[in-house]
């Protein structure tokens, strides 16, 4: 818990927008559906307030009078009020109806709290020093041994030193994260690494018209940073029947690596597609 005063607000229908849905995407908003005239929205209000204030920094919690807001209440589904709904990145996630007593309101705002791992695992991404961030890292693991910020930042930890099996052992725990994915298509572009000399001899037997050579240099560049001109290799080597599979495998670990968002990705996707077909 913190010591922080519980952020309570109006919202409008011209505000929820921003006061509740996108303010979930960064913690949790409970909104309170009520109105002046319900009695036991005044019986419940006090509840809301006390939970919010235990949470403060944590949850947040919205008001909404219903009287002033019909076009919430109907997109919402507010058919009796007390109506609380629990937003979290953009949606609702649990609700309840009519006055509850303290131990349901209680349970809500827990259930949407950070967890002690989440805790944890906050404190060790803003830790000054990587033995900080790992020691913080690991007593997250420790609370939840699939915590996906803990994983992914403790599997980087060990990668930049070296210990990249350990690395992809601890990302296995998280399959479907996205950073955690990212970062294991990272780990496998940075496997394909050669020095100065290999990149050299590479570029020579390519420029020959050896298409392996085209398709490992493209490893290498990618590797190196250098993603423009090892997509184009990687897709000129998806033209080649035998070398398909695997031009395919690499491109796509560099569109993993650099996600969907990446203006490269969003260039050279379609061109790999009309070379494998």
């Amino acid at each position: 818990m913190t010591s922080q005063t519980a952020i309570v607000r109006d919202a409008t229908e011209a505000s929820f927008a921003a006061d509740v849905v996108e303010a979930s995407r960064t913690r949790p908003v409970v909104v309170d559906f009520w109105a002046a005239w319900c009695g036991p929205c005044h019986q419940l209000s006090p509840l809301l307030e006390a939970a919010a204030q235990r949470h403060a920094g944590e949850v947040d919690l919205v008001k909404v009078d219903v009287d002033q807001a019909p076009n919430l209440s109907r997109a919402f589904r507010v058919q009796g009020i007390p109506a609380v709904k629990a937003f979290r990145d953009g949606r609702v996630v649990a609700e309840f109806v009519g006055a509850q007593p303290a131990a349901v309101v209680d349970r809500l705002f827990a259930s949407l709290a950070p967890s002690p791992a989440d805790r944890l695992a906050e404190a060790a991404v803003a830790a000054a020093s990587d033995e900080d961030r790992e020691r913080g890292f690991r007593a997250a693991l420790e609370e939840q041994a699939d915590h996906p910020v803990a994983v992914v930042g403790l599997a980087r930890l060990l990668a930049d030193r070296g210990a990249v099996d350990d690395a992809r052992a601890l990302l296995a725990r998280v399959p479907a994260d996205p950073d955690a994915r990212r970062l294991v298509a990272e780990l496998e572009v940075r496997g394909q690494a050669v020095d100065a000399g290999e990149l050299a001899a590479l570029r020579a037997r390519a420029a020959s018209g050896d298409a392996r050579a085209r398709l490992e240099l493209g490893q290498a560049l990618a590797a190196a940073g250098e993603y423009d001109e090892a997509l184009a290799l990687l897709v000129e080597a998806a033209r080649d029947p035998e070398l398909r599979p695997e031009a395919r495998e690499r491109a796509v670990e560099v569109f993993r690596l650099l996600g969907d968002a990446d203006a490269r990705v969003r260039t050279w996707r379609p061109r790999l597609a009309a070379a494998l077909y």
